[in-house]
């Protein structure tokens, strides 16, 4: 596939991020190619209904709205080559991705490659992905308006689902393996005054109960070993995100927890390259923040290619 042909972008990775990059550059003229491993959307495809994206008043299926922008983005010019990058060389001039089908040259580059939710590695915990089993309470939390709800974790993001699903459940029980969250002190005053939000302190899930659906969690108590039972309708799970980072992590800076080093501007440490969505060093990961960071990158990446 190396016929030394020169895109003006690259862009890796498919979700909300990159396919909205894919569209500015397309529109703005560039030769734009789009690579994903597996299918266009990321993350967002797992959710089955998004009520927070503008612009959908009764809301949309993830999957729907991801094929809506790959589509949308193609439609301008955009290509898609469904392939797994290998490798990177983003200091090289041009920039080289090395793929599956072979080396592709750039002459910039947009990672959007995302981040996962960092899992428990419990059984059955995969299969019961949207029946009872989340990991975005601001995706999801809509579904478990007037029940009781289990939220695993006690650091930033725990904290914060647990505030938010505060407003939506009838029951928030915080499960966190410490006897303190580690979340920052802005959280715990709301959160200790919440009539509904209950803490089990220095316990962690052995295992999530089931049927077609979640029904509770066991958990067992760090110091005694006790077990025990605690019924549920639905397990947020928030013990943080893992930044699909790898391929990158001897090319460009990363911050303290793996994420690119990119501000809003998303440009990298590496001229030419920026990161867009999930991936890069950010406050709120959202559809929504993602689709501005991909609008920004190109932004920035036009006024690289008419200076060089």
């Amino acid at each position: 596939m190396n016929n030394h042909h020169v895109y003006d972008m690259i862009i890796v990775g498919g979700g909300a991020g990159g396919y909205t990059a894919a569209l500015y550059a397309a529109r703005a003229g560039l030769d734009t190619l789009v690579l994903e491993k597996l299918y266009a959307g990321g993350q967002m495809t797992q959710t089955h209904q998004i009520d927070n994206y503008p612009g959908f008043p009764e809301g949309i299926d993830g999957f729907d709205l991801s094929m809506r922008m790959q589509q949308q983005a193609e439609r301008f010019g955009v290509n898609t080559l469904l392939t797994e990058v290998t490798g990177v060389n983003l200091q090289a001039s041009p920039k080289e991705i090395n793929t599956a089908e072979g080396l592709l040259l750039a002459r910039t580059v947009v990672l959007a490659t995302g981040a996962g939710p960092r899992k428990l590695g419990l059984p059955h915990e995969d299969e019961l992905l949207g029946r009872g089993v989340a990991y975005c309470a601001t995706c999801d939390g809509m579904f478990y308006r007037g029940k009781t709800v289990v939220v695993i974790g006690g650091g930033n993001t725990a904290a914060a689902d647990a505030l938010h699903l505060s407003r939506i459940a009838a029951k928030v029980i915080v499960v966190h393996r410490r006897d303190s969250l580690r979340a920052t002190k802005i959280y715990h005053e709301p959160l200790f005054a919440a009539p509904n939000v209950e803490f089990r302190w220095n316990s962690v899930v052995t295992r999530i109960l089931h049927g077609e659906v979640v029904t509770g969690v066991r958990l067992r108590d760090v110091n005694t070993g006790e077990e025990s039972e605690l019924a549920c309708d639905g397990v947020f799970v928030s013990v943080g995100r893992v930044p699909a980072t790898e391929l990158f992590r001897d090319q460009v800076a990363l911050d303290e927890n793996g994420y690119i080093a990119a501000g809003e501007s998303t440009e990298t440490s590496v001229p030419g390259v920026y990161a867009v969505g999930d991936v890069r060093s950010k406050a709120v990961r959202q559809i929504v923040t993602a689709v501005s960071d991909g609008a920004v990158a190109v932004h920035h990446a036009e006024e690289y290619l008419a200076n060089r």
